[in-house]
Parts: structure tokens; C-alpha cells; sequence
């Protein structure tokens, strides 16, 4: 393994520096290649951070990233709007058969956080996932239900309605939050299920993370969902959620990246496995975590665009990840960057490999 990995960062090294030349004789010629791409709103602060750190290594390259949803992303790249998408809900078989050839690639890991607006509480809220199921199904409507108050012994809950907010456009955060309720209850499972939209039976919309944390810390009584990001920049308290190991878990990159290891071996054969819900065997693993993935047309016709975006993907998978840890997010595991770098490699321009 630290044999193949050291072959692929040789690799990653190699490609960057053609593409930092490519770039440079690009800008002599006064010409600029443009990169856009949109989607995931996970992903969007660290999506930032890797823009503005490539280009600066790579004047000839411009990237637009437009945070408009899991949904969207895959829409546009679907449509070939954008060079690339991105989503927080992997592709399935079906939908791959209904575009043209397209590459997933994970390049980016963390937890989706329940954050609340409860002024009254000193400690964290926590809440199983029968509880926050209850929640989102409408069962449980009050902070003084039972279910809330048995796992917050001590805590002067109010006597007040729940308000649920959730997103309103199509979200692959809300697919891995679906995705959750799904795996602990049955009932979420035959009633509402999973994916980037569901048919919700109670609360108010926000669109997209901003949306969403801005109604929630606006509405007293308020329970919403939101990449850990979003919560901390706007002082939002986050939830404890129980585990399979019974244990109450903050989310934090560090849970997220337990929850990658508890799937390590199923990850191997396919990358869109859900990583929700681990076995009691990761004590520290927080339940709610998910992938976000890149979705990249696998040929495009346009050389130097190509170059560019697999120098990109590279740069993402490899120097990109150290930015992880300082904005929540989790630095992927060897393993999974090597099943990366095998992925950038199918990349094609006009049907030829690229170098």
C-alpha cells in the first residue's frame, strides 16, 4: 500500500507541474481556462479555500463554484452546464444510465450536525435517533416529551412547541440525513425514505445551509439540520447523538473520519457506500456522516479544460486535504485517496487519456 500511494503522489507532483506550465505559458498567451462548477453547499467552504490556493499556483486557471445544492449540481453537470458537479448523494446505477459517462469521486468527508435554539440550555442537547426521527416524522411535538426529556436528565427543557426546519430544494445533506432516519427507524423508512428531496410531513423550508441556519437561529424552539461549518461561523449549539455503541458523540471531523474506518472494507468495493449508523465497534464514530463527491463528465472535448480539471482533482485529493481538520471537515483516508487517484485516471479529451 505506502508503495502505491508514494507511486500516486509521484503522480499528483508530476501532473501539477505540467499543469502549473501548461497554466504559464496560457497566461503568456494571454488566454485563461476557465473552470466552473456547482452544487453541494457541504462542500462550499472548503471548495473556496481549494480554489483560491490552486489558482494562486495556477494563474491560468479560473474556477467558479456556485453553491446551489446537491440537486442542482447534478442537474447541470447532467445538462453539461458546468465542467463539474458536486453532491453529498453518490449517483446510483439508474442515474448513472441516464447521462453520459460520468466519474464520482469522493474528495471530501464530515458530519451533519442538529443544531437548536434553545437560549436556556448550559449543555449540549441529546438526542437518539428514535427521538430525532420522532421529530421530523411530527410524533414528537413538544421539547417536554418524553423521549427528549429521559436522555436530558436534569435539563429545563421548555414547554414549548418544536419547530422543525429542513431544507427546501434538493440536498444531498438531506440525503445523508434522510439516510440516517431511514437506517434507525423503520417508520421514516416506509413513510418519508431517502434522497436529495423527500416528501416532509412537518416544518418550514430554508434554502440551502444558509437558509436553514438562519431560520433556526431566528425561531426560538427550533431544531434544524446543517454541516458543522455553518453551525459554529453562526454560534449555533450542535446536539450530542447517540451511537450504536450507546455513546452520546459530538460531531467533529474526527467522528466522521471513525465513521469512514467502521466502512473501510465495504468502501473498497464501492465508494458510494453510506457511511451512517456505524457498528458498535467505532465507539468514537459519529452517526450522521457522509461523503461529498465530485462528479466529472469522464471525456470532454476540450484539451487544456481537461488538463486543467484533473490538475484541480488532483491538487483536491492530495495538498487539498490539509485543509480539512480547521473547517470541520474530515482529511480522507489513504485508502480512499488511492481508489481517487485510480478514478482521475479514466479522465479523456476527445477519447484520449490525458497525461
Amino acid at each position: 500500500m505506502k508503495q502505491s500511494l508514494c507511486a500516486l503522489f509521484l503522480a499528483i507532483l508530476a501532473v501539477a507541474g505540467c499543469s502549473s506550465k501548461t497554466g504559464q505559458s496560457s497566461e503568456n498567451a494571454s488566454h485563461t481556462v476557465h473552470l466552473t462548477g456547482a452544487g453541494s453547499t457541504f462542500v462550499y467552504p472548503i471548495m473556496t479555500q481549494w480554489e483560491s490556493q490552486f489558482q494562486s499556483s495556477h494563474p491560468g486557471v479560473e474556477i467558479n463554484y456556485q453553491s446551489i445544492g446537491s440537486g442542482g449540481g447534478i442537474q447541470q453537470v447532467k445538462a453539461g452546464l458546468v465542467d463539474f458537479g458536486a453532491s453529498d448523494a453518490a449517483l446510483d446505477d439508474k442515474q448513472l444510465a441516464s447521462m453520459s459517462p460520468m466519474i464520482q469521486i469522493p474528495e471530501s468527508a464530515g458530519p451533519v450536525c442538529v443544531t437548536y435554539n434553545l437560549p436556556q440550555l448550559q449543555k449540549p442537547l441529546n438526542l437518539t435517533g428514535a427521538a430525532l426521527s420522532g421529530i421530523y416524522l411530527g410524533t414528537i411535538k413538544s421539547w417536554r416529551d418524553p423521549a427528549i426529556v429521559k436522555t436530558n436528565p436534569g435539563v429545563n427543557l421548555p414547554n414549548k412547541s418544536i419547530i422543525v426546519v429542513h431544507r427546501s430544494e434538493g440536498s444531498g445533506t438531506t440525503n445523508i440525513f434522510t439516510t440516517y432516519l431511514s437506517t434507525v427507524n423503520p417508520a421514516w423508512a416506509h413513510k418519508v425514505g431517502q434522497g436529495i428531496s423527500v416528501n416532509w410531513p412537518v416544518g418550514l423550508g430554508g434554502k440551502g445551509s444558509e437558509g436553514v441556519t438562519g431560520i433556526v437561529k431566528q425561531s426560538a424552539g427550533s431544531i434544524g439540520y446543517v454541516e458543522l461549518n455553518y453551525a459554529t461561523n453562526n454560534h449555533l449549539p450542535v446536539a450530542m447523538i447517540q451511537n450504536k455503541a450507546g455513546k452520546w458523540v459530538a460531531p467533529t471531523s474526527a467522528g466522521a473520519t471513525a465513521a469512514i474506518a467502521a466502512f473501510s472494507d465495504v468502501l473498497a468495493k464501492d465508494v458510494r457506500t453510506p457511511i451512517v449508523d456505524p457498528p458498535a465497534s467505532a465507539p468514537d464514530a459519529y452517526p450522521i456522516s457522509g461523503f461529498t463527491f465530485l462528479l466529472i463528465p469522464k471525456d470532454g472535448a476540450n484539451k487544456a479544460n481537461r488538463e486543467a480539471l484533473k490538475s484541480f482533482v488532483l491538487y483536491i485529493i492530495s495538498d487539498g486535504q490539509n485543509n480539512a481538520d480547521a473547517l470541520d471537515y474530515s482529511k480522507l483516508p489513504d485508502s480512499v485517496v488511492q481508489l481517487d487517484g485510480n478514478l482521475v485516471g479514466q479522465m479523456t479529451a476527445a477519447g484520449q487519456p490525458l497525461q
